[in-house]
């Protein structure tokens, strides 16, 4: 089975031979300074350098906003880092100092790949892919964090889950793409994987799983789950396909049965992959996702996060997204 993250054809290999013309947007020398204020103007919300893999946290009148950082330096993926900007409306961003680099984790080789962080009495967990040192695929650490910027520190010493512990589907890199929800009675969950979807119960200290992993089926799963609650709902998101759309499915019960929807999501522009967060703030609900819209750079590999508002129908299910290049307006 081919490795549906990395196979690109001759035209993305084009693109990679520019890249040295388009280095100054998004090279490590070119970094903004910590705690510089950002304006978004339209769609994609970050122009000065490859961000990917969205995850957001709401946290005292603030949006927080997790992404990796598409370097650009070849072809394929390329991320050694993690970046954090927080937002009190979602246009005017302040990027903070690197919170977390994947050899952060000591037992990682690298590969900043997806991440969610999430909040619990009044500590901060990010769950993030990397890739083992020492157990050939991809894994799953949790590192925490006194603030939502961090820095963020390895909580375990350790991998919490590891390519060995899922043999459902015979590839290194079915554990990637962690999602953590916290459900209403304290109760938290993790999700992950590609091609085949995992779930398992975490411990209240978020540092352990908490009885076994179980799978869920859903059509076309390919990665990037996450999970979100409103009315009763409970709404199970993901990458469909590959290239990928955002399909979605919905359930009374956090553990299932999970009735398959549709299309949430279009394909992102150029970019083969499609990765979501989805949030409410101040009245508003927000679909948070990545394309390769920065031109002429952007690509595949050189992704950017884009925002745009997400609506319900009157029986609970979702409009389908209109991804705009206007982004959206300030929260008030």
């Amino acid at each position: 089975m081919k490795n549906i993250r990395t196979t690109l054809g001759k035209a993305t290999a084009l693109v990679a031979a520019f890249m040295g013309c388009v280095a100054s947007t998004a090279s490590a020398s070119t970094l903004a300074d910590p705690d510089t204020t950002l304006k978004a103007t339209a769609n994609p919300i970050f122009t000065h350098k490859y961000t990917a893999d969205p995850a957001a946290l709401v946290y005292k009148d603030k949006v927080y906003l997790y992404a990796g950082f598409d370097e650009a330096q070849r072809e394929g993926y390329f991320m050694n880092d993690w970046l954090v900007f927080s937002s009190p409306d979602m246009v005017t961003w302040t990027e903070h100092k690197v919170p977390l680099r994947a050899k952060d984790f000591t037992w990682a080789k690298g590969e900043a790949w997806a991440s969610q962080v999430i909040e619990r009495d009044g500590k901060f967990y990010w769950f993030s892919t990397v890739e083992h040192a020492t157990i050939p695929g991809k894994a799953i650490g949790v590192a925490v964090s006194d603030s939502p910027i961090g820095p963020f520190k390895d909580a375990r010493g350790s991998a919490l889950i590891t390519n060995d512990m899922t043999t459902d589907t015979k590839i290194s890199w079915d554990d990637i793409d962690p999602a953590v929800f916290i459900d209403d009675n304290g109760q938290a969950y993790i999700f992950w994987g590609n091609t085949t979807l995992h779930y398992a119960k975490l411990k209240k200290n978020m540092t352990e799983l908490d009885g076994p992993i179980k799978t869920i089926k859903l059509p076309h799963f390919t990665e990037a789950p996450w999970v979100h609650k409103r009315n009763g709902w409970y709404y199970l998101s993901y990458a469909y396909q590959f290239p990928e759309k955002t399909a979605y499915a919905m359930s009374k019960s956090i553990e299932g049965p999970w009735e398959y929807k549709g299309i949430l999501n279009e394909l992102a522009g150029n970019s083969n992959t499609n990765h979501q967060a989805i949030i409410d703030f101040k009245g508003k609900t927000y679909f948070i996702y990545h394309n390769g819209g920065i031109q002429p750079g952007g690509g595949s590999f050189r992704r950017s996060v884009c925002i745009d508002y997400l609506n319900y129908n009157k029986d609970g299910s979702i409009k389908r997204i209109v991804m705009t290049s206007e982004g959206v307006k300030p929260a008030k």
